[in-house]
């Protein structure tokens, strides 16, 4: 955290990424700790090229769409990388 922006880099476990988003992130919100949390996660081209279990951005920002708005109640960039 810095500057009241919580960023996290998830390449573990796709579970993790729904710990980030609605735990760690609103946690921290919630708290008046950050302003805005920034999530980084692997693209679906680079997700096929490392071991199984691993998050991809393309299915978690749907997972967040599909909450509908408000869910998780913290502002939140959600960033996909690739190679």
């Amino acid at each position: 955290m810095k500057d009241r922006v919580a960023i996290e880099v998830q390449f573990g476990k796709y579970t993790f990424v729904a710990h980030d988003l609605f735990v760690k992130h609103l946690g921290f919100y919630v708290s008046n700790i950050i302003d805005l949390g920034i999530e980084i996660l692997p693209m679906k081209a680079l997700e096929s090229e490392m071991s199984s279990g691993v998050p991809y951005y393309e299915r978690d920002l749907l997972n967040v769409i599909r909450q509908g708005r408000g869910v998780p109640a913290v502002p939140l960039i959600l960033t996909g990388i690739e190679p």
